[in-house]
């Protein structure tokens, strides 16, 4: 599925229902038709997030279904990405299949000297030769400070318990730029996928953000909060 499919899944869902509905029963019942019990998984999984051991939430992420196909990204998305990279090393964190690098990399007639994609768990369809690919927990990156020109972190810090310490990794490895992206996304009981922290609002993003440097930008970008920032 689509980016742009889920999008308008997620604006019925988050925006037109009304939380009594979205935290029922019935939607739960309703959700299992789709999802099956994995619905129950992942709102025990929210529950317990406090408690989680390292095994537990790798575990989940292992076996979670992927929703979308190849990247979380929209199509619009990844051409504002590629636009805004600057420099000749890019680094991805939470790089799934390395699909954005390579997108980025075909959108750009410029030659990368390094290219490199971090996750914590390895992904089985990563295959190229172009992209290295190391695996590493992004609350502690395996990298010299300044690093690389670019970092790009999509659709991650939703996930990480202790989303500071990831910023503050981003930030470290960051030489000229630095690109977040995250769902503008209102909490449920139940939802579609192993989340921890929600961004309703771009000011809620900002929050999590402070202290802010003084060249950055946050926008919304469809169903997305997008941030960028000038080391």
């Amino acid at each position: 599925m689509r980016r742009e499919t889920t999008n308008v899944i997620r604006f019925v869902i988050e925006d037109l229902l009304p939380p009594i509905v979205r935290d029922s029963q019935f939607f739960r019942a309703t959700a299992r038709l789709v999802w099956g019990r994995h619905i129950d998984k992942l709102a025990d999984f929210r529950k317990r997030a406090a408690f989680l051991s390292p095994e537990e939430y790798e575990t989940l992420y292992r076996v979670h279904p992927r929703i979308h196909d190849q990247t979380d990204n929209s199509q619009a998305c990844i051409g504002r990405i590629a636009s805004n990279v600057v420099g000749s090393s890019i680094l991805d964190v939470g790089c799934g299949t390395g699909y954005l690098l390579r997108a980025i990399t075909a959108c750009r007639k410029e030659q990368f000297h390094k290219i490199v994609g971090v996750d914590f768990v390895r992904p089985t369809e990563l295959e190229t030769d172009d992209i290295e690919f190391i695996q590493a927990p992004i609350e502690c990156l395996p990298f010299p400070d300044k690093s690389f020109d670019t970092v790009i972190c999509t659709h991650v810090l939703e996930h990480i318990l202790d989303y500071r310490a990831a910023i503050r990794e981003l930030r470290r490895v960051a030489a000229k730029r630095l690109i977040i992206v995250v769902p503008k996304e209102r909490e449920g009981i139940y939802t579609f996928n192993p989340h921890f922290n929600f961004f309703p609002y771009k000011h809620s993003f900002l929050r999590a953000m402070i202290n802010l440097p003084e060249k950055w930008e946050c926008t919304l970008f469809g169903r997305d909060i997008y941030y960028t920032e000038l080391v």
